[in-house]
């Protein structure tokens, strides 16, 4: 099977022709690899386009150098330079094979042959090379399973799957986002049988992967493969809930047909899948190395919903909670069955939260002097001006704030 990338957009990525005419030539090949091919010839955007060459590091940042180019050694003990060209970082790897792993990283050994470069990375999809001219290497079927949409390892699932564990989660984040149908049969039963190397990775990388994972087209029928599998659960340290992850992401899709603003989001997807209670918040984030702030972020969707009649409703807790917790509660509770959940999702979309107008100064003025007195009947005018509807007019503001004041009973 033939197939070319000539004229796809990411050719005209500033700084890629002038740095793959430096790699080329006497007696060196340089090579698109990896992501930008497969992208390209599946018509989905590109992100990053990274090199393959022949030439050893120490003579792509010679080449570098004599064509005033920048070159930082990014990760040249595993052969990797990053070769600033049009203002753009490119990732220039010199051809390699694995010598030696231990499931996290490897020993490499580099080479000039792209039939063993080939062989030595994760899925045929992701070993496709294109020459400058457009025309696509395929040294290991990989066209073939992109046709097909099937990830498939390249060789033995479970050798790939030692090189490094973390190659079970890639299996089913790529199926995720690039398969169709059933996951690889002899990929899926290597990565059961192999998924106690998981619990040996980095938080960090572990944290990365399913991220992404979440992020993926297909994330909700694969992470009930990946559920009824117990792949999930040692990653989370809890039970998995992949059926209302399902029902999230057709929720979030009927909001955003609404043109409600619901994109896709991580941290909210991880939410459904493992959130019950405030403390799970705590347990996520050690287990996956999240930051504070996405800690604090899920502990405020486990807060709940309370009942919303009408909009008035809605509006002050929206109001009291953030139009994005409340959305993120919203949205969980609809895809754990709460009905009504829509006019959080619309108002939340369509209100503007205002500011209260007034504050400390206004009760100042009508006599109150600094103190927890005035704190309190600032607090009070607040709710008393959400309970009113979020008034504006100036009579009802001055109305609000003498009741405030009228109201301190001395307790305060």
């Amino acid at each position: 099977m033939t197939a070319s990338v000539a004229g796809a957009p990411f050719w005209a990525t500033p700084g890629l022709a002038p740095l793959l005419a430096v790699l080329n030539g006497n007696g060196e090949e340089a090579r698109v690899v990896g992501g930008a091919v497969r992208n390209a010839l599946l018509g989905l955007p590109v992100i990053d386009v990274d090199i393959a060459t022949t030439a050893l590091p120490q003579e792509v940042v010679a080449r570098a150098a004599r064509a005033g180019l920048k070159a930082v050694p990014t990760g040249i003990e595993h052969g990797t330079v990053t070769v600033v060209s049009g203002h753009h970082g490119y990732e220039v790897t010199t051809l390699r094979e694995d010598v030696e792993t231990d499931g996290r990283r490897a020993v490499v050994r580099f080479g000039r042959s792209w039939q063993h470069d080939a062989e030595r990375r994760d899925f045929t999809l992701n070993a496709l090379y294109a020459a400058p001219d457009g025309a696509v290497l395929d040294l290991v079927g990989g066209l073939a399973d992109l046709e097909a949409r099937k990830i498939r390892f390249i060789g033995s699932p479970e050798a790939r799957i030692r090189e490094d564990y973390l190659r079970i989660l890639r299996l089913f984040r790529f199926h995720a986002a690039y398969g169709a149908g059933a996951v690889d049969q002899a990929a899926f039963s290597g990565a059961v049988r192999l998924r106690q190397g998981l619990l040996a990775l980095s938080h960090e990388r572990v944290r990365a992967e399913l991220l992404k994972l979440l992020l993926a087209p297909g994330a909700a029928a694969t992470l009930a493969v990946m559920s009824d599998a117990g792949l999930i659960q040692p990653l989370i340290g809890g039970i998995a809930d992949a059926n209302a992850f399902a029902r999230l992401v057709e929720i979030e899709a009927l909001w955003r047909a609404e043109g409600w603003k619901v994109p896709p989001d991580a941290i909210r997807r991880l939410a459904v899948l493992a959130l019950r209670v405030p403390d799970d918040a705590e347990r996520l984030r050690e287990k996956l190395r999240l930051s504070n702030a996405e800690a604090r972020r899920l502990a405020l969707m486990a807060g709940p919903v309370p009942d919303i009649a009408d909009d008035a409703a809605a509006q002050a807790f929206i109001y009291r909670t953030g139009a994005e917790a409340a959305r993120d509660r919203a949205l969980l509770a609809a895809a754990h069955g709460r009905m009504g959940m829509e006019r959080i999702g619309r108002l939340t979309a369509q209100w503007a939260v205002p500011r209260p107008p007034f504050g400390s100064a206004d009760l100042m003025a009508l006599g109150l002097k600094p103190g927890r007195a005035l704190g309190a009947a600032l607090r009070r005018a607040e709710a008393d001006w959400i309970d009113a509807g979020f008034p504006e007019e100036p009579g009802r503001i001055a109305a609000l704030l003498r009741a405030a004041i009228a109201a301190d009973d001395g307790s305060s």
